[in-house]
């Protein structure tokens, strides 16, 4: 009797293990299900409002945020990009990219940040500060920052304004240019030239026009009239080109938000907030 007593409790042990094992697999494959996903023609120029959190309701930010709680933040200005692009050029591909990022990887765009480093920064700093402090208290783990401006005063402002948000090791976070993790042959940035006409051409097709650029020389090194700067979009520029720049730097800024994710204590992985709605939440 003794012997057919002890049996069973020496087996449940092993069994519990075997359990936790499956489990761990199971959690490291949900993981790894955010790994990158993004082959070469993947992506549409579809911008879908479904990662965009201006235009998603509370139960979906939710299930958004719980599933992977990373928010993108795009950064740009208004300034001229040529006589052929939108003034809001530099925000329009960041958001386009980051939306690109959230569709395949998982996360929530914020809508554009339109202020930049030209602003007082001992003003504007802060005010960053404080954004980033909403989005943490949203319950997000990490918070990407991408300029889609190329000066090194929008990175610097950006992770300024994190620094104090990160401090405590609960979030992680980071400022980039959209091109920063992915330059390369297929992916760059310039000023209204090969690269920035490319992918206005994929994501906004009906808001450029290559006739205003003429026919003639265009003056060089962003000099007036054109300011433009780089190699010629008349004869460099595509759609296609625009589409794999999009996919490289998509799929590069995904996988840095999954390190980043892993980065923070295990216990400090997962959404921080109880729930969307009044009594836990009401803004940002």
């Amino acid at each position: 009797m003794i012997v057919a007593f002890n049996k069973p409790s020496y087996r449940w042990p092993a069994v519990a293990i075997v359990f936790f094992v499956l489990l761990a697999s199971v959690t490291l494959t949900v993981v790894d299900a955010k790994q990158p996903v993004i082959g070469k023609g993947d992506i549409t120029s579809e911008l879908p409002t479904s990662v965009q959190m201006q235009f998603m309701r509370p139960d979906q930010l939710e299930a958004a945020a719980r599933e992977f709680p990373v928010v993108y933040v795009p950064f740009g200005l208004i300034e001229w990009h040529g006589k052929h692009l939108p003034l809001g050029n530099d925000a329009l591909k960041a958001h386009g990219i980051l939306v690109k990022t959230a569709e395949h990887f998982g996360g929530v765009v914020y809508p554009p940040v339109y202020f930049h480093n030209g602003f007082d920064q001992k003003m504007f700093v802060p005010v960053l500060t404080e954004l980033f402090e909403r989005l943490k208290k949203t319950g997000f783990r990490v918070i990407i920052g991408v300029s889609g401006h190329n000066v090194r005063g929008q990175i610097d402002m950006i992770n300024q304004a994190l620094k104090p948000v990160t401090a405590d090791g609960s979030v992680a976070g980071v400022g980039l240019w959209e091109i920063t993790l992915s330059k390369g042959p297929e992916s760059g940035s310039d000023h209204a030239a090969k690269w920035e006409t490319s992918n206005i051409m994929f994501l906004y097709p009906d808001l450029v026009d290559m006739s205003t650029l003429g026919t003639g020389p265009l003056a060089p090194n962003m000099k007036p009239p054109d300011g433009i700067g780089g190699l010629d979009p008349r004869k460099h520029a595509s759609p296609e080109a625009g589409k794999r720049n999009i996919e490289l730097a998509a799929e590069a800024i995904g996988k840095k938000a999954g390190e980043l994710i892993k980065s923070l204590p295990k216990d400090k992985r997962s959404f921080n907030l109880k729930s969307i709605r009044p009594g836990y939440w009401w803004l940002i």
